[in-house]
């Protein structure tokens, strides 16, 4: 026991850590907006703006208040209508979802992959109908879904693609040809949020919204903004959706250390899958060929039913574990309307059971990784 109490306590994500490091940084900037008091739209917020634009190599980047909103203030952008159709993934978080419902429009629901968790093209081909107007793929746990293949079909089908990036800022998508391009910036539109849990997290709430289209991102700016281009002029429906300054101050701090931040992750998840590479009952994150993984999760599969034993023998040790997503999607109560029975979407369904997420950021010190990967190997040694 003396071996565990001399670390430093394990977190899933250890946000006092990073502070430490950058504690300096980012004291000075918040200073700077208290001197200036300039809390809202204030020049922090354009600076970030055009640094994150210039990361993402995309021509437009717009803040909003969060990353819900985000995907909300796109699919108004685009003019969606109550009825319109919107495919999207039964294994993911629920605000993918739930702005589909707010806006009032229909919303298909399509297994994943298995194997990377991300959105089936071909379950997408199968769900498409004359009433379908967008897809929403969503790179979940910080890989990209298949987005030459998913653009392909929005292409053929004259749909838009809006990109759920909440987890995957950073993360490139590699192209058949050899093109590298940042995930959220392939699609009509990507929305991502700056939860401070993500790999680039503010101290509060905060979200932007991607896009190469000129049109596109007038639209957005305007609708973020009570629908207001000119001030007290409204040239759409809008809401109030603004990135404050002072959270804005913290990400311009932070967006410096991004690459260095996802790397330190990568090799917490190459300690994972070398620790765990011989355990039968364990499948470890399968990387694919034509994504960067930025592991915004490390998620395992369990398997022999042995998830929740595993994760109650952690939370023993004093090891957070996490089950990202516990519950499919068309079986919450607030989704009950959409018709689907209990036996449908098997892939969902079985992940729900299978799936751990253990503890991941980028100041995992190698004593808490050691802890943490033969604790888990203890228990199957056990079990």
């Amino acid at each position: 026991m003396f071996y565990f109490y001399k670390m430093r306590e394990i977190q899933m994500v250890d946000l006092k850590a990073q502070y430490e490091k950058l504690g300096s940084e980012i004291d000075s900037a918040i200073k700077s907006v208290l001197n200036s008091t300039a809390f809202i739209k204030g020049p922090e917020v354009k600076l970030f703006e055009e640094a994150l634009q210039n990361y993402m190599s995309v021509k437009h980047v717009v803040s909003c208040a969060n990353g819900t909103d985000a995907l909300q203030i796109a699919m108004m952008a685009l003019g969606m209508k109550p009825g319109d159709e919107v495919i999207t993934t039964n294994f993911t978080f629920i605000a993918t979802v739930e702005v589909v419902a707010l806006l009032g429009l229909k919303l298909v629901l399509t297994d994943p992959d298995p194997d990377t968790f991300n959105i089936s093209p071909e379950e997408i081909r199968k769900a498409i109908t004359p009433r379908t107007k967008a897809i929403v793929p969503v790179h979940l746990f910080g890989q990209c879904a298949d987005m030459e293949e998913i653009m392909n079909i929005a292409r053929e089908h004259n749909l838009y693609v809006i990109e759920d990036v909440a987890q995957a800022t950073g993360a490139e998508y590699i192209s058949s040809d050899g093109r590298r391009r940042k995930a959220g910036t392939m699609g009509t539109i990507g929305a991502t949020s700056f939860f401070p849990s993500k790999n680039l997290g503010c101290y509060g709430d905060g979200g932007a919204l991607f896009t190469n289209n000129d049109a596109i991102a007038s639209k957005l700016r305007s609708i973020a903004n009570h629908g207001m281009k000119e001030r007290y002029h409204y040239a759409d429906i809008g809401v109030n959706s603004r990135l404050d300054t002072l959270q804005a101050a913290i990400l311009n701090v932070k967006l410096k250390y991004l690459d260095q931040f996802n790397a330190a992750r990568r090799a917490a998840a190459d300690y994972y899958d070398k620790a765990f590479a011989e355990c039968p009952s364990i499948l470890t994150p399968v990387r694919s060929g034509n994504s960067t993984h930025i592991f915004h999760q490390y998620t395992i599969k369990v398997m022999n039913g042995k998830r929740d034993d595993l994760k109650r023998h952690l939370e023993l040790a004093r090891i957070p574990a996490m089950v990202y997503y516990p519950g499919p999607l068309h079986l919450q109560e607030a989704y009950s309307f959409l018709g689907y029975g209990k036996n449908d979407f098997p892939v969902t369904r079985e992940l729900c059971k299978q799936v751990l997420s253990l503890p991941m950021h980028p100041d995992l010190e190698q004593e808490q990784l050691g802890y943490i990967a033969s604790s888990v190997l203890k228990f199957f040694e056990k079990h």
